[in-house]
């Protein structure tokens, strides 16, 4: 079953472009679905160790496998999206997303068991990470069809926001909605979140998925793997700091532990605001380039850093560094592949993202307890190094001819 409605790109009406509406009706949607995952993130592990009374290591891995189911569906989202369109894909998984959630909670029955309590819990899980996928991929597709490749980093730009803004509002709220409620209420609102984004986006046109010559995964792999490995170096600066510049700031003993983050977000928000078309009127790679030597700045400061006023700095340029490199380089690899093959282009390349971010706190924290803090950062910033890189190489990589 396809829908390949024919909406044109960029959508008109009586001369009047209704695309960039409609695709903020799309991020809306996205981060009222991301509140799903946003909200569950923080009480999950809880839930596991207080509620089933299970260890702190499988309260870990609930939360983990949703990311794992991520990045081994990127690539069918991507197949999905090319065939049938990111209307379809993204609709179904916000459904998911839905039925995902509603898993979790049947994990509460009491006729389970904590033991089979928990393998429902990470069975809803895994499922989750496959709405993920859909929803983010099928809104990347579904934008990019709608705007117009020209305006592709404008899209990664809004979808980011999207996600991270549901990040930063669904901690605080599943923190509250688990004290009030405990993990039934939050997994209640986690079911209706995606249903609201789904009726939002029931008047959005559909675009129709390109024909054209198909390739493995592997050769689009070929084509894009410098934009990918310049967006998962970057990732690493990015993790390291979500998950260490609390401690760090703890270890020094110095004060403004929590500002760290604050430092890092408005950064992060402030240019996704001001600079989200930035990448489509002077090219994406360009943009990347300069993101990474700012990012590259910001983690030197806070591991050199004497005190927690130049940390703090050095997390702000951080957060400037980091919010445009997926769009920058999510636009150059529209540029790399025909139309008919960008849904599986554009969910291999955010699977690096994924991956870096899946792998950057383990492997952290194991640096952190035989190095310490400051060297995480060293190495955050050294990735970031050699994301530049990376995206010094991808900008003198040719485009793909069109079709």
């Amino acid at each position: 079953m396809s829908t390949r409605s024919t909406a044109s790109t960029p959508n008109q009406v009586g001369g009047a472009d209704r695309a960039p509406a409609q695709v903020l009706r799309l991020a809306f949607a996205l981060f009222l679905s991301y509140l799903a995952v946003a909200s569950a993130l923080p009480v999950v592990s809880t839930y596991t160790v207080h509620r089933l009374h299970l260890s702190n290591a499988m309260g870990g891995l609930a939360v983990g496998i949703a990311f794992f189911s991520t990045i081994l569906t990127r690539n069918y989202a991507g197949r999905l999206v090319d065939q049938h369109g990111g209307r379809y894909a993204m609709r179904r998984g916000l459904l998911i997303y839905s039925v995902a959630s509603l898993i979790c909670l049947l994990s509460l029955l009491p006729f389970f068991g904590a033991a089979i309590g928990f393998v429902v819990l990470l069975a809803g899980r895994l499922l989750l990470g496959v709405g993920e996928s859909l929803v983010v991929v099928g809104m990347l597709g579904w934008g990019i069809g709608l705007m117009g490749a020209p305006r592709s980093g404008k899209v990664m730009a809004w979808v980011g926001a999207g996600m991270y803004g549901a990040f930063a509002v669904g901690g605080p709220l599943g923190l509250g909605l688990y004290d009030a409620w405990g993990f039934a209420g939050v997994m209640a609102a986690a079911i209706l979140f995606p249903l609201l984004g789904l009726a939002l986006i029931q008047g959005v046109a559909g675009v129709t998925p390109q024909a054209g010559r198909r390739e493995s995964f592997w050769r689009i792999i070929g084509r894009i793997w410098r934009a990918g490995a310049a967006v998962g170096l970057q990732g690493v600066g990015f993790a390291a700091l979500g998950a260490f510049i609390s401690l760090y700031f703890q270890q020094k003993g110095w004060p403004y532990a929590g500002v760290g983050l604050t430092a890092f977000g408005v950064g992060f928000v402030l240019v996704r605001m001001v600079c989200g078309s930035l990448p489509d009127r002077i090219g994406g790679s360009r943009v990347a380039i300069v993101s990474l030597i700012v990012e590259a700045i910001g983690q030197f400061l806070i591991w050199s850093a004497p005190g927690p006023a130049l940390a703090l700095v050095g997390a702000l340029l951080t957060g400037l560094g980091c919010s445009m490199v997926f769009p920058g380089m999510g636009s150059e690899v529209v540029k790399q592949v025909p139309p008919q093959l960008r849904g599986t282009a554009v969910g291999g390349f955010a699977a690096f993202q994924d991956i870096a971010y899946g792998a950057t706190g383990p492997v952290a924290g194991v640096l952190a307890d035989h190095a310490g803090y400051a060297m995480v950062f060293l190495i955050g910033g050294i990735c970031a190094l050699l994301g530049l890189a990376a995206a010094i190489s991808a900008h003198r990589q040719p485009a793909a001819e069109s079709s």
